[in-house]
């Protein structure tokens, strides 16, 4: 039979073959399909994001803390409200009624701070100051102090000159070093913590080569999070700052800005603090934690000499004045 027939026979149409179309499983639309991979996505990135910003505390509760330059006592009250210290001594260098007229908020921060076991210590230069014994230490046994913090070190507007204002807080960092060295405690890994504003000036500082001319080494940095401490702000050096309206802070808020936090141990010691940290195979300070990626903005002119003259970089100096805390 020819195809016209068998085509006339069945209508005049010719069957066709109709694919079969792809099902999915019972209950599950394609919307949901693609809200269910990127959950399981979104859920990845953050386990990945939080075990990557969880913040390094360098202290123990027990521990016997001394905090230079501390501005309006805000750090100081955190470590008591909200990590248990139970050993603060917490200095400034203005007088009580300087630092009242400066920080007018500060009497709340001086009571709990003194309610929580705490103490302040008025008109201490961290340039000039004796060692701290600390508590339970013996004289002549050494310092007393297990961590000792200068959060924000700056020497304020002394020069417009910005060559001068770098040498001028290579200056303050290195007699801070050399007074505080004394009050470290015998026991090995009692550390120095000093943190900085990441970018320039600061990095043109060298506190590494400063420190290591100091009789320090870096034990390791890591990103400094103002929000590990609960009340904590950054305090200016030149007190409150109002702005436009008589607005307090003026739209300046340090602790939003990047910072760094440098830990120095004394030589030949070589202890990296934080979770999961072991001995250093060898003394060095060029062998940070894992977290550090400032090495590729150093720059190792610094202390070379061999008389130990100081060698200042010259470098911009930003024309704020910044905090002591």
């Amino acid at each position: 039979m020819g195809k016209n027939k068998r085509l006339k026979q069945n209508g005049g149409q010719s069957k066709k073959h109709k694919p079969s179309k792809l099902t999915r499983p019972s209950g599950i639309s394609k919307p949901q399909q693609q809200a269910q991979k990127q959950k399981q996505n979104n859920t990845s990135n953050n386990s990945k994001l939080k075990s990557h910003t969880q913040p390094t505390i360098p202290f123990s509760p027990s521990e016997n803390i001394l905090l230079i330059g501390e501005g309006d006592l805000s750090f100081a009250c955190s470590l008591i409200t909200h990590h248990g210290c139970t050993n603060i001594t917490a200095t400034v260098l203005e007088s009580e009624a300087e630092l009242k007229e400066k920080y007018p908020h500060v009497e709340e921060n001086i009571r709990l701070l003194e309610d929580g076991g705490g103490c302040v210590r008025y008109g201490i230069d961290a340039g000039k100051m004796k060692p701290w014994t600390g508590n339970g230490a013996k004289k002549g046994s050494g310092g007393g102090m297990d961590r000792i913090f200068f959060n924000f070190p700056h020497v304020g507007g002394k020069s417009t000159d910005v060559n001068r204002q770098v040498r001028y807080n290579q200056e303050l960092l290195v007699s801070f070093f050399k007074h505080a060295l004394p009050s470290l405690s015998p026991t090995h890994g009692s550390s120095i913590i000093v943190t900085l504003f990441e970018g320039e000036p600061y990095t043109l500082w060298n506190i590494r080569d400063l420190a290591r001319h100091s009789g320090l080494e870096v034990a390791l940095s890591f990103r400094f999070q103002a929000s590990a401490y609960p009340g904590y702000k950054h305090a200016r050096t030149l007190g409150v700052v109002k702005g436009k309206g008589g607005k307090v802070g003026g739209g300046w808020r340090g602790e939003e800005r990047s910072a760094r936090s440098y830990v120095f141990v004394r030589k030949g010691e070589g202890v990296v603090v934080g979770p999961g940290k072991g001995k250093k195979s060898e003394s060095s300070d060029d062998n940070d934690d894992g977290d550090d990626e400032d090495e590729g903005r150093r720059n190792d002119d610094g202390l070379g000499s061999s008389d130990e003259s100081m060698d200042y970089v010259e470098g911009s100096e930003d024309d704020e004045d910044l905090a002591e805390d």
